[in-house]
């Protein structure tokens, strides 16, 4: 481990799995169970390239360099995060891996002479501008709300990165998968791999986690759900190996 100096109002997380940890503060959006998810859930190549987009601090590329030797990296607007997520990858000590880029993903251009990614992951706002009023601080309201970018701009930059073949794979709210298909059809990436998340049996799904692929062919698998509780309000044993680092990927083949 590197040591990294800490910020007020900072503080330094246990992520569970392979000794890693991440800088986190009330102040600003934490990570949550669906970047967990989403991080566990796309096929990964065991090289080549990956982009995490919205990237928040870190936490999917931390959590994806357990599962792959690709290079990694992640975009994030607002500099506050996109500090913290350099700061957490240099104190595990992942610098050579995973490059953090603080900037819009709608401009952004990759370095060097590959200019596509094998696999793009993005965990985007969830809440339309429509949604009502934005009461949090600007961090909460801009990891929230689509106020830096759209699901139709993240989906147009996922296309424009992505090398035919590669794969997208974003996890949302339930409420928006005909928005999220629609949008992946129109910029030519091909719904696979689709598993619904639901907080407990007989409760409605409240997450989606969706992967396509560059310029695929129609042919779309309905995975079976993720029930998050069980009947002892406990998560359930694929979550609990998820987050203790027992299993690296969703069982979701």
């Amino acid at each position: 481990m590197t040591k990294v100096t800490l910020q007020p109002a900072e503080r330094l997380d246990d992520l569970l799995t392979h000794e890693l940890k991440i800088i986190q503060s009330e102040e600003v959006f934490s990570f949550s169970m669906d970047a967990v998810l989403l991080a566990r859930f796309p096929k990964v190549p065991a090289r080549g390239r990956i982009l995490d987009l919205c990237t928040g601090n870190g936490v999917i590329p931390l959590l994806l360099t357990t599962r792959t030797e690709a290079d990694i990296d992640g975009v994030e607007i607002q500099p506050r995060l996109a500090d913290m997520a350099k700061r957490s990858v240099a104190y595990n000590a992942l610098t050579e891996r995973v490059h953090i880029i603080q900037g819009d993903l709608k401009s952004f251009v990759p370095e060097g002479s590959r200019p596509y990614y094998d696999l793009i992951t993005v965990n985007p706002p969830y809440m339309p501008l429509t949604a009502g009023d934005i009461k949090e601080n600007e961090h909460i309201a801009m990891a929230r709300h689509e106020l830096g970018c759209t699901l139709e701009d993240v989906l147009h930059t996922c296309a424009r990165l992505t090398r035919t073949g590669g794969r997208v794979a974003m996890v949302h709210r339930a409420s928006r998968l005909v928005d999220i298909m629609s949008l992946m059809r129109h910029y030519r990436i091909e719904p696979k791999r689709i598993r619904f998340v639901h907080p407990k049996e007989g409760a409605e799904a409240n997450m989606v986690l969706i992967e396509g692929i560059r310029d695929g062919k129609p042919d779309v698998r309905l995975l079976p759900p993720l029930i998050v509780y069980n009947n002892n309000n406990e998560y359930c044993k694929e979550l609990m190996d998820i987050y203790y680092g027992e299993q690296s990927e969703l069982g979701n083949k």
